[in-house]
């Protein structure tokens, strides 16, 4: 059978070379890409929806209020089961995982990662798990480009690419926001695509909402349209939004790092789901509203139906005192993003899109609330509206993508009334958050490594060059128990000015200069009383084998060398100059910039 298969990809490659250019292969394998994304959202969404049915529906409402506490420890304990005895991996978190692929893997996802999350994923949120799905649904549509480019033997940048087609075919197909999810993968992934790599993440993105149309029809998350125009008199308002969000947004950060953090201090697995589990079993069962995604809940705030939204056995739904209400929301803000840091401490796969957006839509209502009922302003504002431009300003500062929380808030609702609000306070909160932050909760665990690859060219460019690429192997070695006859000898056959020198195993023992022997080596009689080991130098810096070309450039600058010896375990492999890496990183700038 794996013949079989392997002969029709040979097939399918030999037939691509010989009819179809390198772009037309591209664009074909962007709308696959595509398709697969909207498939694995549907799956997701679908599995979850079923599980959360059953449980929240069918058992919590129908039977005992008290399995809102035990179901995401249920919930966490199957996660652990199927991981440890099924993958047998560790399914990391999903935009996280796709960004370390990205940085320091050239793009290579495990085969894993391309079911990990559609088994743990829906499970973790079906049983109350306070995470969301995207992250999850763009790691699996990630995975699946990169094991198809690596199955098509395509080149890396190409890898690279149909890893944020997936990124965009993802939100795509679960928001059915095109626009929107083609901004996602350009600025969350941080790659600096051109002009010619847009047509790729058009088609995945446009091949995936399709996908979503076919099965879901066109039912939206959050059915809400804008009928009220933007008022100027309310500008004041969504500039102190955007402050607000960008507060949020750095409380969202500090609290996710602390627990994390904590989280890891426990020593073993289960130790940290039982307390994890337990923990977040006790919030969800005092704050309903934090089961799973929390989608139910924004679109009755858009709604208007609080009382719906602030279900629990803590309190009644029918509160008319407005500031109690306020509280409650209040609460909510600050809990959500402890129940979600609970829920991947104890083991849980999510994501944090769609916390972010819960708590987003929960602070645009607060705000709106505030404006509706303080006495002394006698204004009257839509609550619908100020909970939409919420989210976006928290999208904003959390994920470190305006562009993404603007479009998104703007498709989602049907039309552009409230782009200069979405704008106003997007840019507020991102300029804030950022200011404070410089990395986003996606990318601060590798940008504080210095592992990030960004819109910087030159990092992008160099995690595309490769060590093979810029290796010179045409040095003649001298052996280390020789003596000055022998580099004479090798003089004579090399246009080299330095000779490696190595003993009988191949260790690598240095470096013979021509300059530092000048001196000797137009007197023949010192030729067999100089031994090679008195004139052998050992060079400030050694790249080693599995370096990366940041860490090759850096170590050029440090030792202001132009040639540096390779060796791998010890044993010498060649030499790398700066001229090769200058000509190697001249054209691959060129090949990026052509797309």
């Amino acid at each position: 059978m794996l013949r079989f298969f392997r002969r029709i990809i040979d097939q399918i490659i030999h037939l691509r070379q010989k009819h179809l250019t390198e772009h037309q292969y591209v664009l074909i394998l962007s709308i696959v890409v595509g398709f697969t994304s909207g498939m694995v959202a549907v799956i997701l969404k679908n599995l979850t929806f079923f599980i959360q049915t059953r449980l929240r529906e069918g058992i919590i409402q129908n039977y005992y209020i008290g399995f809102y506490f035990i179901f995401p420890l249920i919930g966490c304990f199957i996660v652990y089961l199927i991981l440890k005895y099924i993958i047998k991996k560790k399914v990391s978190h999903g935009i996280p995982s796709t960004l370390y692929a990205i940085s320091q893997k050239k793009g290579i996802m495990d085969k894993f990662q391309m079911y990990g999350s559609m088994l743990t994923a829906p499970i973790t949120v079906g049983f109350g798990g306070s995470v969301g799905l995207e992250g999850p649904t763009c790691a699996t549509g990630a995975a699946v480009g990169s094991n198809l480019a690596r199955l098509f033997h395509t080149k890396q940048s190409t890898r690279i690419l149909l890893i944020g087609c997936a990124a965009a075919g993802t939100m795509s197909s679960i928001f059915k926001a095109p626009i929107a999810g083609i901004l996602f993968a350009i600025e969350v992934f941080s790659l600096d695509l051109t002009f010619v790599s847009m047509i790729p993440l058009i088609l995945a993105s446009v091949s995936a909402i399709i996908t979503s149309y076919f099965f879901f029809g066109s039912e939206r998350i959050m059915p809400y349209y804008i009928g009220q125009e933007f008022l100027v008199s309310e500008i004041p308002f969504y500039i102190a939004l955007g402050i607000i969000a960008g507060l949020c947004s750095i409380y969202f950060a500090k609290a996710y790092d602390t627990l994390h953090k904590m989280f890891r201090r426990i020593n073993t697995q289960i130790e940290r789901l039982i307390i994890g589990g337990l923990a977040l079993g006790a919030l969800v069962y005092i704050m309903p509203p934090l089961y799973g995604e929390g989608f139910q809940t924004i679109n009755d705030l858009i709604k208007g139906e609080t009382a719906t939204a602030l279900m629990s056995p803590f309190f009644d739904a029918d509160i008319e005192n407005i500031w109690l209400v306020i509280a409650i929301l209040s609460g909510l803000v600050f809990f959500k993003v402890i129940a979600t840091s609970i829920t991947f401490g104890a083991g849980g796969v999510g994501g944090i899109f769609a916390p972010t957006l819960f708590m987003g839509s929960i602070m645009g209502n607060i705000l709106a609330k505030i404006i509706n009922n303080f006495p002394f302003l006698k204004m009257h504002v839509s609550e619908s509206c100020f909970t939409l431009v919420g989210m976006s300003g928290l999208l904003a500062g959390v994920l470190h993508a305006p562009l993404t929380a603007i479009f998104l808030i703007a498709e989602l609702t049907g039309g552009y009334n409230l782009f200069i609000p979405l704008m106003i306070t997007a840019a507020i909160s991102f300029s804030f958050t950022k200011y404070f932050l410089k990395y986003s909760v996606y990318t601060v665990e590798l940008g504080l490594q210095g592992k990030l690859i960004t819109h910087n060219k030159d990092k992008v460019v160099l995690m595309f060059m490769q060590m093979d690429k810029v290796l010179e192997t045409n040095f003649i070695t001298v052996n280390y128990d020789g003596t000055l006859r022998d580099v004479i000898n090798a003089i004579e056959h090399s246009s080299r000015n330095l000779f490696p020198v190595v003993d009988e195993e191949e260790q690598f023992k240095g470096v013979v200069y021509i300059d530092d022997i000048r001196e000797i080596m137009f007197d023949s009689s010192l030729y067999d009383s100089t031994t090679i080991q008195s004139i052998t130098t050992m060079p400030d810096e050694l790249i080693f084998i599995e370096d990366t070309m940041q860490t090759v450039m850096d170590k050029f600058q440090r030792s202001n060398a132009w040639n540096l010896p390779v060796v791998d375990r010890g044993k010498y492999n060649g030499f790398v100059s700066k001229s090769k890496m200058f000509s190697v990183y001249r054209e691959l700038l060129m090949d990026i910039s052509n797309g």
